[in-house]
């Protein structure tokens, strides 16, 4: 048990880090094998390419290189870790799950490790879980991962929805440390997480082990989707800034989850957020799901932007519907 002596405590960003697999699929790519155009994609998306998990890999192999690298990052070893949570909608077997295999991997045998499963919000539910077990005083550092194989679930056939989607796996080391309980504070400053299951049909995958005894392929209502995730996103974003006297003008960074680049920019002008302060990495790495928040803070801490002590939104929505925000003190 943790015991700061004012009583207070902060989830603060300790390291991140990232993989993609090698092997990349480009519009024109798929302009060979789809009635599709790379112009058509560009268009209604953002999307020029994606990364596609070779026949080796699968989500854990690619979770364990990005939380490798994010250790690395902390200049931490595993065993300094005492919780693991993946977030993931595409384990590799029904159970165990992801993240123990996770912690198998990297040679941990102590502390708690599973999977939250929430779709392409996952990761902004699983930062959210991660702090609740810091501020509790029970954990003391925790691995939060977002690691997908979407490209496993697409039906290649279906045009609408297989060229939306890319593989990939991001972390972040979360490690509870004293805060003064202000927004000048390192850390999670506040989180908010929704979800309404009469929306199952707009966004769903037709298969499980319980229902067709298959793994079965994504399903969408594309047009659905978009008339709700922006005024959904927003609206807990807006949460975030009430709960903690911001606003828009006070983020130094949006990091939302990489969908689409129309909705991406529609939930930024809805609220005011300037494009320059916007993170974007759809163009380059597509829908990869529950791993687009932490591959696309990865980009924009590796290459300068993003820095100690800078003020980051990430949000995001997914199937069910699921939606969530958090705001973060870098």
């Amino acid at each position: 048990m943790i015991d700061f002596q004012k009583g207070f405590r902060r989830s603060v960003v300790a390291g991140a880090g990232s993989y993609l697999p090698e092997t990349i699929v480009t519009n024109r790519d798929l302009e060979q094998k789809l009635a599709t155009s790379d112009e058509w994609i560009v268009q209604r998306t953002g999307i020029t390419q994606r990364h596609i998990a070779g026949p080796d890999e699968t989500t854990s192999t690619l979770g364990l290189r990005a939380a490798r690298a994010a250790l690395r990052d902390a200049g931490l070893e595993a065993s300094d870790i005492d919780l693991v949570i993946v977030a993931t909608s595409t384990p590799d077997f029904t159970f165990p799950s992801v993240a123990t295999q996770i912690q198998f991997g990297l040679g941990m045998t102590g502390g708690a490790a599973f999977d939250l499963q929430a779709v392409c919000s996952g990761f902004v539910f699983a930062v959210a879980t991660a702090d609740k077990f810091l501020m509790s005083g029970s954990h003391r550092r925790a691995l939060v991962i977002g690691a997908e194989t979407f490209s496993r679930i697409v039906d290649w056939e279906d045009r609408t929805t297989c060229v939306l989607f890319g593989d990939g796996a991001g972390a972040i080391v979360l490690e509870a440390a004293p805060g003064e309980g202000t927004v000048l504070d390192r850390g999670v400053l506040t989180s908010h997480l929704r979800s309404d299951g009469r929306h199952r049909e707009k966004l769903y995958v037709d298969g499980g082990p319980s229902s067709t005894r298959t793994t079965g392929h994504l399903r969408m209502s594309g047009k659905e989707v978009f008339r709700h995730a922006v005024g959904m996103v927003t609206d807990v974003m807006a949460d975030a800034f009430a709960a903690t006297g911001t606003s828009a003008a006070d983020l130094d960074w949006f990091v939302p989850h990489q969908a689409n680049r129309r909705i991406i920019d529609s939930s930024a002008e809805k609220l005011g957020i300037a494009p320059a302060k916007v993170v974007v990495t759809v163009d380059r790495h597509a829908n990869t799901s529950a791993a687009s928040i932490p591959l696309a803070l990865c980009v924009a801490r590796d290459d300068g932007r993003i820095k100690r002590g800078d003020l980051v939104m990430i949000e995001a929505m997914g199937g069910g519907f699921t939606w969530g925000s958090a705001l973060i003190r870098w």
